[in-house]
């Protein structure tokens, strides 16, 4: 469809404008009402976060994110601009997206003086609506709001000419969203230049006797104010933040497989992936669990990109052993969560210890505890006596993530009990496993078996000749 052009051309289309605010309220009402989906792609907040997002959305509110690392707040804010409408006119070459009926700078004003109705209209996209700024200490006023533009003086304007100044990303940002990320990162004073677009919608450059009444959204994002000795966000500011929203991790296990699953990287292009439910549920399980741990600081958290990263790691390990030893599937096992530690390395945050290695060891306590609880949901320990007596006669089960699927077999046929218990799983899984994953699948259930066993106090482990020996 031709759009206009001209003002005169916008002006007999019908066209009528509205605020920035109206504009979202109207469109979040049209998909309530048709119930799509708001925010697609973010899971666990349908009845916290996304209700009280559409209700500062409904109130015309400003909106501050308040949640710990890896919350979706950035992606949140990112998918505001669904609301606003496809394209909009502005009159072209503003630094303020002028609304072509009421402009508000020097330039869009001079526009209409001179030209009238033959002003030239641009239209802007949903995306070119929006702009976010990462807060930091060396953010400046200039940055945010503008600045006097001493280039454009040299070139020959005078100082009280409005069109000396340069305006900062805020004004930019006119008839759009504008975002600041880590708000507390701000220092006091910049914070306090904020007040005036919060409450009475304007700016003020330095000694220049022009307000710009601004028609903006403005959305934040912070970590809660006891969570970093760097800065907080001054207390009139959050006063004129219309909605405090605060995140939160998954609520239960099932949500958090359900992030991990959309957000890693698990379908492979070198060869067939398989992942088991209870290896998905194990990485899940072992971020819920430090999100618990007195060893870690829950003032910093423990984001989803810990459980994400991990679960590539554990398949990545997986994806090398199959390449390794020319196997047709690669299937995660236990033995391969030993690299979960090097994606959760900075991802948690000791209470405590200056040690490194502390770390690690703090990964593999809760990989051990997270096995433990996850076990007895599928398992009952008392119903694997005849695999513990086996071991109770002195014998062993070598396992590592580089022994060839094919030797479990041949170890299996040994232990009776235990190749019982495998083939009934694999029994279980039938019709859902591509058959080349058959039996590093058979692999991953007889570590998953033998694990449970040691976590549960029935057999011991130790390393020997470079394998792991599971032994009475």
């Amino acid at each position: 469809m031709q759009r206009p052009a001209t003002l005169g051309e916008l002006k007999a289309s019908g066209y009528r404008p509205v605020s920035v605010k109206e504009e979202m309220r109207r469109n979040l009402i049209r998909m309530l009402r048709g119930n799509q989906p708001l925010f697609p792609g973010i899971h666990g907040y349908d009845h916290t976060v996304i209700p009280e997002i559409c209700n500062a959305i409904l109130s015309k509110h400003d909106m501050l994110l308040l949640g710990l690392r890896g919350q979706a707040k950035t992606r949140i804010i990112r998918m505001l601009t669904r609301f606003l409408d496809d394209y909009i006119p502005v009159l072209a070459g503003t630094p303020t997206n002028d609304n072509p009926f009421a402009p508000i700078s020097r330039e869009g004003k001079d526009l209409v003086e001179h030209f009238g109705d033959n002003a030239p209209i641009a239209w802007l996209s949903r995306d070119e609506r929006y702009h976010e700024k990462l807060a930091t200490p060396d953010v400046t006023v200039a940055d945010l709001i503008g600045e006097i533009d001493l280039i454009k003086h040299a070139e020959g304007k005078y100082l009280t000419d409005e069109r000396i100044i340069h305006y900062g990303l805020i004004p930019r940002s006119n008839r759009g969203i504008f975002a600041i990320n880590e708000l507390p990162d701000l220092s006091p004073k910049i914070q306090v230049a904020l007040f005036n677009v919060l409450e009475e919608r304007d700016i003020q450059i330095r000694g220049f006797p022009v307000r710009l009444p601004l028609d903006i959204c403005l959305v934040f994002t912070a970590n809660p104010e006891d969570y970093t000795n760097r800065g907080r966000i001054v207390t009139p500011l959050k006063d004129r933040i219309g909605s405090v929203i605060r995140t939160h991790y998954p609520r239960d296990r099932q949500t958090g497989i359900t992030i991990m699953e959309s957000n890693a990287f698990i379908q492979r292009d070198t060869l067939s992936v398989f992942v088991p439910d209870y290896i998905k549920a194990i990485v899940e399980e072992t971020a819920r669990l430090a999100r618990q741990s007195p060893a870690v600081n829950q003032m910093s958290g423990v984001s989803v990109r810990f459980s994400i990263a991990s679960m590539e790691n554990v398949i990545s390990n997986a994806e090398r052993r199959a390449l390794l030893l020319r196997e047709p599937a690669a299937v995660p096992r236990i033995s391969d969560l030993l690299y979960l530690t090097a994606s959760g390395r900075g991802k948690i945050e000791l209470v405590l210890s200056e040690d490194e290695s502390h770390e690690d060891r703090v990964l593999q306590k809760l990989i051990g505890e997270a096995v433990k609880n996850l076990f007895v949901e599928q398992f009952d320990p008392k119903n694997l006596r005849p695999i513990v007596d086996w071991f109770d006669s002195g014998h062993s089960f070598f396992i590592g993530d580089m022994v060839p699927s094919r030797e479990y077999w041949d170890q299996l046929e040994r232990v009776p009990a235990l190749r019982k218990e495998v083939m009934e799983r694999l029994s279980e899984w039938a019709g859902r496993v591509p058959s080349e994953a058959r039996d590093a699948l058979a692999a991953s259930l007889t570590e998953w078996i033998l694990e449970g066993l040691y976590v549960h106090n029935k057999i011991s482990k130790a390393l020997k000749e470079g394998r792991v020996a599971y032994r009475r």
